[in-house]
């Protein structure tokens, strides 16, 4: 099988370097290998197989409808009220502002489970408000870019609904709500880098709110975030699926868009559908094509060998780990999230249950790192995206970006060897099997 491995390899990485979409470059590739195994008369039909064996799964029923869910709740005027409540609570502080950014892009992303919705909803909004109020444009981009990831940490997640179903043996509602605590880590971490920011700055902080004004605030988005606790609710009480929770969520946010608020007309609904379904056909595609290289990775036994290969670099947990994150690393600036999970799970998850790691604490430790992955270049489309926001290039933004990036992998490191930050509420919720 030494064959297969070294074709798929190299097919895949002289794809990559000739700038081929990720995701003709790993459905290239399979099919590449399967033809170096078994010959080209059933080369098609082995790929075309494993493809749609790879996107035959109930759970995965869910991504399209948080994407919807998403799209509607950041055309639906949700955005803005969970800015002025995050004003509202941490404004009057030192660097409020981008507190307000930071804190705003983890409560929307916890109704949302989107990155690239955060940035551009939240951005829309608090980046013009950063520069009105004498923030360098290229910090406040730095921000929300970062910011806007905590989203996929929080739950719901899409690609938490990616691992769980590559890994199998984790439920979706586990892997959701072991990723409360750290997706706070995460945003904490960065909001201290603000902190550090404000400081150097001498920021005195914005007006201090009346205990009145953020009760009113409150309000105004309690039913935005009422939806979290819907969803999350609704799973770990029984009452629903993950996929099911879904389906409530777009019913609740086309209620909330255009029944409520208003800001979401019916000759919107077309575009919204027609953008939900690019979105997912994309994410699908993915899916389906990284199903077949996880496939053929595990005839070729490209699993087995990296992780004996890992494990006789060293025998000490601390460094294994170290090295399963900086492989993460390097994977996450090159490759999309979703085929990154589907690839890399079979390939570091023996390794890590070796080590004594959970199969729930890895899928939130390599989320979390993947997380980093889209904030640089080339692949970053959260960059890429608040850049464009922004007006500015990813070059301004660079510098800024770097406290960011280790305050980020500050928090991937907590999240790695402190068990209890991703354990202890599936722990509480007796979710853990």
């Amino acid at each position: 099988m030494t064959e297969v491995a070294i074709v798929l390899v190299l097919v895949f990485v002289a794809l990559l370097l000739s700038n081929v979409p990720i995701g003709v470059a790993i459905g290239t590739a399979s099919l590449a290998a399967v033809f170096a195994n078994g010959g080209m008369a059933s080369s098609e039909t082995i790929v075309a197989d494993r493809m749609v064996n790879g996107v035959s799964s109930f759970s995965l029923l869910a991504i399209p409808f948080f994407v919807l869910s998403g799209i509607l709740m950041g055309r639906g005027g949700m955005a803005r009220r969970l800015i002025d409540f995050a004003n509202a609570l941490v404004g009057r502080y030192p660097g409020g502002l981008s507190y307000v950014n930071t804190l705003t892009c983890m409560m929307f992303g916890s109704i949302s489970g989107s990155a690239t919705a955060a940035v551009s909803s939240v951005g829309g909004f608090m980046l013009p408000e950063m520069t009105r109020n004498g923030y360098d444009r290229d910090f406040s981009v730095a921000v929300t870019t970062a910011a806007a990831t905590t989203g996929l940490i929080i739950p719901p997640s899409n690609i938490m609904i990616v691992y769980a179903v590559a890994c199998g043996s984790v439920s979706i509602a586990a892997i959701f709500i072991a990723g409360v605590i750290p997706g706070i880590v995460m945003g904490l971490c960065i909001m201290t880098v603000c902190l550090i920011h404000a400081i150097r700055k001498g920021d005195k902080g914005g007006v201090k709110c009346s205990r009145r004004q953020i009760w009113t605030a409150f309000r105004r988005a309690f039913l935005s975030l009422f939806l979290m606790v819907v969803i999350i609710g609704g799973i770990l009480g029984g009452i629903f699926t993950a996929t099911e929770a879904a389906a409530v969520a777009v019913a609740y946010s086309l209620i909330l868009a255009m029944a409520v608020y208003r800001e979401v007309k019916w000759r919107d609904l077309p575009d919204i559908l027609r953008q939900t379904g690019v979105t997912t056909a994309v994410v699908m595609l993915l899916i389906a094509v990284s199903s077949s290289m996880s496939w053929i990775m595990t005839i070729a036994n490209i699993p087995q060998t990296i992780s004996s290969a890992l494990v006789a670099v060293s025998e000490n947990r601390f460094v294994l780990l170290l090295i399963i994150n900086l492989l993460l690393l390097a994977v996450g600036t090159f490759m999309d999230m979703t085929p990154a999970v589907l690839i890399f799970t079979p390939i570091f998850l023996p390794v890590a249950r070796q080590l004594g790691m959970s199969d729930i604490q890895f899928g939130i430790m390599m989320i979390a790192n993947l997380c980093i992955g889209l904030c640089t270049p080339p692949v970053g489309s959260c960059l890429f995206l608040g850049c464009g926001i922004g007006k500015t290039s990813i070059a301004n933004v660079t510098k800024p970006m770097i406290p960011f990036f280790i305050a980020m992998i500050v928090a991937v490191l907590l999240i790695t060897f402190i068990p209890a930050l991703s354990m202890w509420l599936p722990g509480i919720a007796g979710l853990l099997k």
